[in-house]
């Protein structure tokens, strides 16, 4: 547990103390509105963050990327203080989405940012200027799906989409009695607990990939295991995997809308079994719909961004709006101009 409070829960100090993690789920309820930041190599192509998957390139050739990563106009700085400006209250970035790249200084794998013409951890400066800025920090991991490590879940044992359908066979991956998850489990423990100590003083874990775990059989992924885990790294940390795999999550974070009882079970989650504090997580990145940077695409407007808050805010849900940054690592100016007039607004 780390030792200073946060400062973004600076105004909850009396309470702190007695409880983390209820102060932490209090302020959280009441922060209506977040940031959403979608930034990885898929960000380079602009098609997409499953680019990799939907057009299978293999393994060896996506990892090429690393090499042109140089995030020379990601301002983690600015970001931030857009945020305030736009009336926000937290932001959330993936620090590692599908194609396992890394945006902080990890030892686990040298598919970084730190080790790529960036030279930066993305995720300690975005960290540093959300304490700067008073804004709690929520920190996106792909859980149930990972295109590059050789023991991530695979088709083979699954039967789902976890990974891409190549042609021919992935050397990097393991299949049959080669593959042990379990490996796979203890370098996503291990980069989860490098996040939690390396940046203290961030609001939550906000796991995503639901859909791998749910169309098998999800006690293998032991999830309640790292639950507990993270919160004895950070007793003031709160965590979610989208619309909730157990139900002993601390929040739900479904896409787009709050399921109804008539959708399907799998978007549905836990939802409709347990009562949950509920952030509604969208994109600005409308047609085609997309959360990494797509060139050419249809972005919300400032009317649809306004009945999209009122819609969250009314249900009692927060908002996360989603921008994927261009390639350099700037915040997309479509997005930014809309959002400044909807803080105008608001």
């Amino acid at each position: 547990m780390t030792e200073i409070m946060p400062a973004y829960l600076t105004d909850y100090q009396k309470i702190y103390r007695e409880d983390p993690r209820k102060t932490n789920l209090e302020w959280f309820k009441n922060a209506q509105y977040g940031l959403f930041i979608h930034y990885g190599l898929y960000s380079l192509l602009g098609r997409h963050e499953w680019v990799q998957f939907r057009e299978e390139i293999p393994v060896a050739e996506y990892s090429k990327l690393k090499n042109q990563f140089t995030a020379e106009r990601f301002d983690a700085d600015k970001i931030a203080r857009f945020a305030v400006d736009c009336g926000m209250k937290y932001i959330n970035i993936t620090t590692r989405h599908h194609d396992s790249f890394c945006l902080w200084d990890t030892a686990e794998t040298d598919f970084n940012s730190v080790n790529s013409p960036a030279g930066r951890d993305l995720v300690k400066e975005l960290a540093d200027a959300c304490d700067k800025y008073g804004l709690g920090l929520f920190l996106y991991y792909s859980h149930g799906r990972d295109w590059k490590h050789s023991h991530a879940p695979n088709n083979d044992l699954w039967g789902n989409t976890a990974r891409p359908h190549y042609d021919q066979t992935e050397p990097s991956y393991k299949y049959g009695d080669d593959h042990d998850l379990n490996k796979y489990l203890e370098f996503m423990k291990k980069q989860v607990a490098e996040l939690l100590t390396q940046y203290p003083t961030v609001a939550g874990i906000w796991l995503d990939g639901i859909a791998t775990p749910m169309s098998g059989e999800y006690t293998k992924f032991k999830c309640q295991e790292l639950y507990d885990y993270i919160h004895s790294l950070q007793a003031h940390v709160i965590l979610s995997y989208k619309q909730g795999l157990l139900g002993t999550e601390d929040f739900f974070a479904p896409e787009h809308q709050i399921p109804g009882q008539d959708d399907d079970k799998k978007q549905q989650g836990k939802i409709s079994e347990v009562k949950k504090i509920i952030e509604i997580c969208t994109t600005m990145i409308d047609e085609p719909r997309s959360w990494g940077y797509y060139k050419n695409a249809r972005h919300k407007t400032v009317d649809e961004v306004i009945a999209k808050l009122k819609e969250a805010n009314t249900a009692g849900a927060n908002l996360l709006l989603n921008t994927g940054p261009l390639p350099d690592g700037s915040i997309d100016p479509e997005d930014e101009r809309v959002l400044r007039e909807v803080a105008k607004i608001i």
